[in-house]
């Protein structure tokens, strides 16, 4: 993990300063085919920065179990905790390359939901859910330890949910 943070995330930071940098000169400039470039670089660096740190927050030794409003949303939305397990490990194990399995919060139905996104790419720009639980599943996450078992990273990851700092950003959600 500390290689996982230190060069992985520090380069997605990195390369969206860079980037910011370059968008602030051609805004400035009017240039605006230079603004228009740096969409990609924008949302593959920023949605790194992004997802990487909602997972950094995500995990924690001996991360516990969800409780209250959150136990019971999970309860309402996917009948048991395992039962959210086992989707949400399936979804992660499933992604075809690089990219994250989300636990989100939808606005508009008030329930929670599972979802995929590819490469970096941000869960709420991309469906409209609030991120609440993140399993990045691009292989510098898991390979120096799982080797190519993603199955084996994905149920262990499960270990080190941090279930309080879910349940606050599912408390954030409901509220906003």
């Amino acid at each position: 993990m500390k290689l996982h943070h230190s060069k992985h995330h520090a380069a997605y930071v990195n390369n969206l300063n860079v980037a910011e940098e370059k968008l602030a000169e051609a805004t400035a400039k009017g240039d605006v085919s230079t603004i228009i470039s740096l969409g990609p670089a924008l949302k593959f660096n920023g949605g790194g920065h992004l997802n990487h740190s909602i997972f950094w927050q995500n995990l924690c030794p001996s991360g516990g179990e969800p409780q209250g409003d959150l136990l019971q949303a999970i309860k309402s939305d996917f009948s048991s905790l395992d039962n959210l397990k086992n989707l949400m490990s399936a979804a992660a194990v499933g992604v075809q390359g690089s990219g994250w399995a989300w636990l989100g919060f939808n606005p508009v139905t008030k329930r929670l939901q599972v979802a995929t996104c590819a490469n970096q790419d941000p869960l709420q720009a991309t469906t409209g859910l609030v991120p609440l639980f993140g399993i990045d599943v691009w292989e510098h996450a898991y390979y120096l330890q799982y080797k190519n078992v993603r199955p084996d990273y994905v149920k262990a990851i499960w270990n080190v949910a941090n279930w309080k700092d879910i349940g606050e950003r599912f408390a954030k959600a409901k509220s906003s």
